[in-house]
Parts: C-alpha cells; structure tokens; sequence
C-alpha cells in the first residue's frame, strides 16, 4: 500500500501528523524517514499534539529517545520518539533497546530508522518525507501490512 499526500507548509505537515495520530493504536511504530530538514520532527509533532503530549516535543538527535505521556480515546499511552541518526551501526540499535519500545502500551515514532531496519516490525508504517526549505514536501505513506489501507482511508477523502 503507497498513499501520497502533498504538503505545502510546516503547519499542514503539523495537521497531517495530528490527522495519523486519530487512527494510531498501542503497539504502532511509525518509521519516518526523509534528509535533514524534510519534516520528520514537525510531523512527529503533529502526532504528538493529537494524543495530547503536554509540553514542547522536541528531536531526540543527542539523547536519542523521548518519551511522553499522551492518550488515545481519554486513555494514557506512552509516546516513544527516536531519533537514530546518530548511530552507526546496526547493532547499536539492539543495544539502546529499539525493541523493548514495540510494546502495546505506547506507541513508537521512528526518525532514521534505516540503520535499524531489521528490528522493525512487519506491520511498521513507512512515512517518507521528501522535500526541504520552503519546498512542498510529499509525503508517502508505505505499509506491507494490509490493515493500514483501511485505517489511513480517512487521510486522503
């Protein structure tokens, strides 16, 4: 499954991350990839303003992984945010324990997440963000599993 949607500024990138976070669930990792400056963090941040993460949600890029309080439906969750950029190798990922985020009480958000491809989950949503500057961004949602066609229907009516 491949969607495109088309951003032309920083806050509709922000609406379309808050628009992902209504059909989110517990146990979802979210992968977003895209170069430096394409909107991974401000889409991030769109979710995280959807589940009500109280206060500033920032890039992870030196402590490496965030964690919020945030809801679904009036019922906590945890927001993990990671930001793996600075890892060089794949084991490194192993080590700071990407796995022990792909839990049921929280939801995963993924920044770089190229170098840990192989402890990704089968059903992980792919967003690739494309663009930079005052560019418009694409932004295309990818998923191998068939259950994200019918919870992202709503995103493209």
């Amino acid at each position: 499954m491949d969607c495109r949607v088309t951003s032309l500024t920083v806050e509709q990138t922000h609406e379309l991350g808050k628009k992902l976070s209504e059909c989110l669930l517990g146990g979802d990792v979210v992968a977003l990839t895209g170069d430096l400056g394409a909107g991974k963090t401000a889409f991030a941040q769109g979710i995280g303003k959807g589940l009500a993460v109280v206060g500033p949600m920032t890039s992870p890029t030196f402590t490496l992984i965030h964690e919020y309080e945030s809801l679904i439906k009036g019922t906590k969750i945890r927001l993990i945010h990671m930001d793996l950029y600075r890892l060089r190798h794949p084991e490194e990922a192993e080590v700071i324990g990407i796995e022990d985020a792909f839990v049921e009480d929280a939801i995963c958000l993924i920044e770089w997440p190229e170098i840990a491809e192989d402890y990704l989950p089968d059903d992980c949503l792919n967003v690739e963000i494309y663009g930079s500057g005052e560019m418009p961004r694409e932004i295309i949602f990818h998923a191998k599993d068939s259950s994200w066609e019918q919870r992202l229907e709503f995103l493209f009516k």
